[in-house]
């Protein structure tokens, strides 16, 4: 786990305020040109990042163009996959929408369907958390547009103990835990984990 350094605000503002480094000192194997790689991927954007890859908890629509039996909402189970009609398990943890619907058209071509067209979609996407110092912490529904400021709003509000200025943000990447402290403004993505702390004055 890796925990964002106090002394890169420019680095924080671009790229999910984070520095990252594991909690027990720094990786030896993360060069500056892989930081740097890991720091763009946590984007700013006010939605889910760009390039979104799925994870269980998530759940996406697939559209079968022609097999409107083969067209379904299914939802990614705790390994990862989706069970679909005729091909059943397809690996869907650590792939976008686009790759997604790639390995269904291959499944679906071996002996099922001539030509196959697919889209796939996110339909729902897995909740985010928020511990600490809030009313009522706990895992909530993902909205588009998200904030550190929106999700506590969500969570009801602080309490009386708690930091305002700032929060520290757990998000999940390449199987890894980054760890950063983040500003309010800080947009929020499916499965991140919010935590308010207890101020000290």
């Amino acid at each position: 786990m890796r925990r964002a350094c106090p002394f890169t605000c420019l680095a924080l503002a671009a790229a999910l305020q984070g520095c990252a480094q594991p909690r027990g000192g720094v990786d030896a194997r993360l060069s500056t040109g892989q930081r740097a790689s890991e720091d763009a991927r946590l984007s700013t954007g006010s939605g889910p990042h760009t390039v979104y890859a799925l994870a269980p908890g998530d759940r996406v629509r697939v559209i079968t163009f022609g097999r409107d039996s083969l067209s379904n909402s299914f939802a990614v189970d705790s390994s990862g996959q989706i069970a679909m009609p005729l091909i059943g398990l397809v690996p869907a943890k650590g792939r976008t929408t686009a790759e997604l619907a790639r390995e269904i058209e291959q499944k679906l071509r071996n002996g099922y369907v001539r030509e196959p067209r697919v889209s796939v979609e996110v339909e729902a996407y897995r909740p985010f958390f928020v511990l600490g110092e809030v009313t009522t912490s706990g895992q909530y529904p993902f909205v588009n547009g998200m904030t550190v400021e929106t999700a506590v709003a969500i969570a009801g509000g602080y309490t009386p103990r708690a930091r305002k200025d700032s929060a520290e943000l757990t998000r999940t990447e390449d199987g890894g835990a980054i760890v950063a402290d983040v500003p309010i403004t800080q947009p929020v993505r499916p499965g991140d984990t919010i935590f308010i702390r207890e101020r000290f004055f």
